[in-house]
């Protein structure tokens, strides 16, 4: 919903400036050439009155009044997919700013600068000759708005979608390693660059490891995940109570506190994958039964470090390769909830 609303309040917005480009800088510029000829309208104000269109305020605010119903559908719905959005704010603010740098600027321009227009602004009109020419040889609201942020949204673009990302994480199952209400920062480059939206790999740089903490996409869901990769293409994975086990080889960990003391609930439990050593937790009244799989080629096994309070692979199945956002490698705030304040006590490099 929200992203269809998206999509039609950017195809408003162009429609309605190339209307008013054509149709009413036409309006606007034949009451100019009117005016010069008969020497009419010798003051700022008036002239004013006379060669700018009515219409042309009304239809930029209901291209206002479309955007501003998007962002109310954001926030209210909350289902909107920020990499398309950025995508279409791109797009459209190229295409629009684009046309009217290099197509209608110039007969602009012309057009004020010649002939007895240029006389008449000159001679005639005695009052704001600077902000006249600007305004009958300068860009509608639309382009101009579109002009300038098209450089802003395209660097971001180009950050979020091949350099780093931020991300929140919204939910327990990466205690003790992340926690509800960090924010954290993923690296959109080691594991290959992709298209926004499609994810389409273009460029070959690394593939997942062992211990990696890595967003995704899980099957068949829009959202974003993130747990740890426990399980890469061709491992068998042996899941047998609560100890696990890669190819036939038990992951080795050890127990270093059982919390709370008097009666024991959690386990904080050091667990070393590869070279990566972390911390997970084991809640002792829970058990999730015991499994064994073997990860499909091009498909990459996911658990989270809340062993027991967690929905990953277990749940949902393997993650295919071209589901991959990227590796998250820091956390750089602490910021639960807008009743509390930001903290950088959890700043630093995410093991």
């Amino acid at each position: 919903m929200v992203n269809l609303i998206l999509i039609s309040v950017a195809a408003l917005s162009l429609v309605v400036w190339l209307f008013q480009e054509v149709k009413g800088r036409r309006q606007m510029q034949q009451a100019l050439q009117w005016c010069s000829e008969k020497r009419t309208a010798n003051d700022a104000g008036s002239l004013r009155q006379q060669a700018l269109p009515g219409w042309l305020e009304w239809t930029y605010r209901i291209v206002l009044l479309g955007w501003f119903a998007w962002i109310a559908s954001v926030v209210l719905i909350k289902d909107g997919d920020f990499a398309l959005a950025l995508v279409v704010l791109t797009i459209i603010a190229g295409i629009i700013g684009g046309l009217d740098r290099f197509v209608f600027e110039k007969a602009r321009q012309a057009f004020v600068s010649t002939g007895n227009v240029a006389v008449y602004i000159t001679y005639f009109i005695k009052q704001d000759q600077e902000s006249l020419k600007n305004e009958f040889a300068g860009a509608l609201p639309i382009a101009e708005n579109a002009r300038s942020f098209f450089p802003v949204l395209l660097v971001v673009l180009v950050l979020r979608s091949f350099v780093i990302e931020p991300f929140q994480i919204p939910s327990a199952s990466m205690v003790p390693s992340l926690e509800v209400g960090d924010y954290i920062l993923v690296n959109k480059f080691n594991y290959g660059l992709r298209l926004p939206v499609l994810g389409t790999k273009i460029f070959e740089v690394d593939d997942p490891k062992r211990g990696d903490v890595m967003v995704f996409f899980p099957p068949n869901d829009k959202r974003y995940f993130i747990k740890r990769v426990i399980g890469l293409p061709g491992d068998e994975i042996r899941y047998i109570n609560k100890q696990l086990y890669i190819n036939d080889e038990l992951v080795q960990q050890t127990v270093l506190a059982e919390v709370p003391p008097l009666q024991p609930i959690t386990q904080v439990i050091k667990e070393q994958l590869g070279n990566v050593d972390h911390l997970v937790h084991h809640d002792k009244r829970i058990y999730r039964g015991d499994f064994v799989t073997t990860v499909k080629p091009g498909h990459y096994f996911m658990m989270g470090d809340n062993r027991d309070n967690s929905s990953d692979s277990r749940v949902w199945g393997q993650v295919p390769e071209q589901n991959i956002v990227g590796q998250a490698f820091a956390i750089w705030m602490h910021w639960e909830s807008f009743s509390d304040l930001p903290s950088f006590s959890r700043v630093g490099r995410i093991r």
